[in-house]
């Protein structure tokens, strides 16, 4: 989608309205054409797992990478250090971005406005982990509690982009807050959840490269390598300390200025100009790069015969869409907020239905639950059961949604809609 103009072809300039949702619109269509791409690397990881290659594709992801400056090393293998810890931090960093965009200029910003999406994101994590723990508690497999309780909206956007103008623009902005709120859920449940014991020393490291991310800031300084300079020292300071270095992404993204600085000569902020570059990249190479890396997993029978992979399942395709409902009519019923405008009570059942899609958060969670060297076939459990209940939550939702569409369509063209003949218009 290209950007607005300054002045559309009439000459009128444009309403501060449009410009404020320029950059989401861009989010948008990113979004939309980057779940293209998830699907087919998806779709390539899982065939290269189940043919002969199978060996050589998991060996190539494990082969050895190491970095050494003087005494100091730091080693992990391509697939965890340099995908999931490394580029996985960028992504981290673009979902703070958008958590601030979002708590500054955004839908978030609104307590009215953003209240429902949240209401329905707290449902659609609540409900999804109880029903997870419900099925394993009192089992290895209840470390995987989370795996359930984020939604992709790359894919989201994506397959709600097929039915092109007749989704309103409330259901796109509820589902994209809930979403980003999902996301901020997930790396809470990270942080706390998924940390090994802390090395406070190298927490104090990272607290202070945060504080000096802030310093930097209120002394003026603009220029960008200063920034990415602390930055990998507090990537790799959370790292050493025992928190999952994705976590320092995302307070960094949630650092950078939100507004621009007329006293450094800024047009545009930061965090706008940060995104705009960042985010392509981000969809486009780092999200595909980490389908190849964890997307596969090979169909003999023994995964699925798992109870982590029923109860993934049951977390993303119930639990998704009966939490995100059941809060949502409990909110509305009693009167703390209502439906956006456009949409529908079906409308919002199949955009549950799709928020069932927890394809990259889930899968980088259950990386997390079940590392592959000490939970094989559970790691492979929960892969397999991301990928049914996502897959059972597109079906659903997108049928869903047609018959909301298609209802909805049919009332606006009813004779009793319609104005009379006869009558003013």
């Amino acid at each position: 989608m290209n950007e607005l103009p300054s002045r559309p072809a009439s000459g009128a300039p444009v309403a501060p309205i449009e410009r404020l949702l320029a950059p989401l619109r861009r989010l948008l269509h990113v979004e939309s054409a980057s779940g293209v791409v998830l699907l087919a690397c998806t779709a390539l990881a899982l065939a290269a797992a189940n043919s002969p290659l199978a060996a050589s594709f998991a060996a190539f992801w494990h082969a050895p990478v190491a970095l050494t400056l003087g005494p100091f090393t730091l080693a992990g293998d391509l697939g965890h250090l340099v995908v999931n810890d490394g580029l996985m931090a960028l992504f981290f960093f673009v979902v703070g971005l958008e958590i601030k965009r979002e708590l500054a200029v955004g839908e978030l910003r609104d307590p009215r406005k953003a209240l429902l999406p949240v209401v329905a994101a707290v449902g659609g994590m609540v409900v999804p982990a109880a029903l997870f723990l419900l099925l394993q508690w009192g089992e290895p497999g209840q470390r995987g509690f989370a795996i359930p309780m984020a939604t992709d909206i790359a894919f989201v956007v994506g397959f709600l982009a097929l039915f092109g103008p007749r989704v309103p623009s409330g259901l796109k902005l509820f589902l994209l807050t809930l979403a980003i709120v999902d996301d901020l859920g997930a790396v809470v449940v990270i942080a706390l959840g998924y940390s090994g014991p802390l090395a406070l020393g190298w927490l104090a490291a990272a607290a202070a490269g945060l504080a000096l991310v802030v310093a930097l800031q209120r002394l003026g300084v603009r220029a960008v390598a200063p920034y990415v300079a602390v930055g990998a020292f507090v990537w790799l300071a959370t790292l050493r300390c025992g928190v999952h270095p994705t976590v320092a992404g995302v307070f960094l993204g949630l650092l950078t200025p939100a507004r621009p600085s007329p006293a450094a000569g800024e047009t545009e902020a930061p965090l706008v100009r940060l995104e705009r570059a960042l985010h392509p990249w981000v969809a486009f190479a780092i999200m595909p790069l980490f389908a190849l890396a964890n997307a596969g997993v090979a169909f003999d029978g023994s995964a699925l015969r798992e109870p982590v992979a029923l109860a993934v399942v049951v977390g993303l395709f119930v639990g998704k869409p009966l939490g995100i409902t059941l809060f949502s009519w409990l909110s509305v019923k009693s009167g703390a907020t209502r439906l956006p405008a456009g949409v529908t009570w079906p409308m919002l059942i199949g955009g549950g239905c799709l928020a069932g899609i927890g394809f990259t958060m889930a899968l980088f969670i259950n990386g997390l639950a079940f590392p592959v060297a000490q939970f094989p076939q559970l790691e492979a459990a929960g892969k397999l059961g991301i990928l049914i209940g996502s897959a059972a939550s597109v079906l659903l939702g997108a049928l869903l949604l047609a018959l909301a569409f298609r209802a909805a369509a049919g009332r606006a063209t009813a004779p009793s809609a319609l104005p009379d003949a006869g009558g003013p218009a």
